[in-house]
């Protein structure tokens, strides 16, 4: 359970979110302006000319330096204090990085981070040691290679193969290959460490799944949606379904890894098996479609790092929803 709670329910709480420029922050705000708070929003991102500023309350542009570096940290110490904000929500995995791996640095500060399980967020960090890691526990694990050539990979995997890189989200530097020409070809474009896998089910047969955390293996019930990727591999389109093996996937996985606050798994299903292709642990790209049927993530957030309550588990409304773009011209 987070720390004690520094505001009362009800009260005009003052929230950063970060990354607003992008996707997955432009939905926390939108998360957070359906939940009905009093919140003053307070928008971080590198580029001061985003769409994301207009949809906050204040906005602070990210300093020009390495983000390793001492005034990196002390720009984020600085505007927490000096703005009393009272909770951080991160919009980017490498805001999430930043925020874990300096912990003790903000720890004696008034604001909460919303972060999940340090283990966690570093496992999810390399696609190839978190299979290895699902092999371990005797979950279902995607056959996948590491350093070999095609006439091993193709001979042990089988066709179409897939070439992923280690690190990474989304469907970024992603590559079928269906012949040696795609794999000699791939290997030398990727610019990161790939390995090789199995290709798994059918895009028909994806699924996004978000499921709160406490930290001590219990979730609440998850929000599964089959979807459609967009080139860039976010959720384009999603449809709201009930999946008992999928669920029951997740209760498992909530128990052997302890997450906490929101989390995403994303699955393929090969027949009635739940493969795993890897675990968010934060806000993701579906966050405010989540959101418009009732599973809302950042108010929860709100709920469990801020006040200390346990969020209840929401009505779920059926449907489908769609992301499309919309143009907005500001004098």
């Amino acid at each position: 359970m987070p720390n004690s709670a520094v505001k009362k329910s009800g009260e005009t709480i003052t929230v950063v979110v970060t990354a607003v420029g992008a996707l997955i922050g432009q939905g926390i705000i939108r998360s957070l302006r359906l939940s009905g708070m009093s919140v003053r929003i307070i928008g971080v991102d590198r580029d001061p000319c985003g769409i994301g500023p207009f949809w906050c309350d204040a906005f602070f542009a990210k300093p020009a330096v390495d983000e390793s570096s001492s005034a990196y940290l002390d720009f984020w110490k600085n505007l927490l204090t000096d703005e009393a904000v009272n909770l951080v929500l991160p919009g980017l995995e490498l805001d999430v990085l930043f925020f874990s791996r300096n912990r003790a640095d903000f720890a004696g500060l008034d604001a909460r981070i919303v972060l999940n399980d340090a283990g966690v967020i570093e496992l999810a960090q390399d696609k190839w040691d978190f299979g290895l890691e699902l092999e371990r526990l005797g979950l279902p694990a995607i056959p996948a290679r590491l350093g070999a050539g095609w006439t091993d990979c193709a001979r042990e995997l089988g066709l179409p193969l897939l070439l992923k890189p280690r690190q990474g989200n989304g469907s970024r530097g992603i590559a079928v290959l269906h012949d040696e020409d795609d794999f000699n070809y791939w290997s030398r474009k990727s610019k990161d460490a790939f390995l090789i896998q199995k290709f798994i089910g059918s895009d028909e047969q994806e699924f996004t799944v978000g499921a709160f955390g406490f930290g001590d293996g219990t979730a609440l019930r998850p929000i599964i949606f089959r979807r459609k990727l967009s080139v860039a591999g976010n959720t384009q389109y999603a449809e709201v379904v009930d999946h008992k093996v999928l669920t029951d996937m997740v209760t498992r996985l909530a128990a052997i890894f302890k997450p906490v606050g929101p989390t995403n798994y994303q699955f393929r299903m090969d027949g009635e098996t739940p493969y795993l292709l890897e675990i968010n642990p934060r806000f993701s790209s579906s966050t405010s479609l989540r959101a418009a049927f009732g599973y809302n993530e950042a108010a929860m957030s709100v709920e469990y790092y801020l006040h200390g309550k346990r969020p209840e588990t929401p009505k779920i409304r059926p449907g489908r929803g769609w992301r499309y773009y919309e143009d907005l011209v500001a004098p």
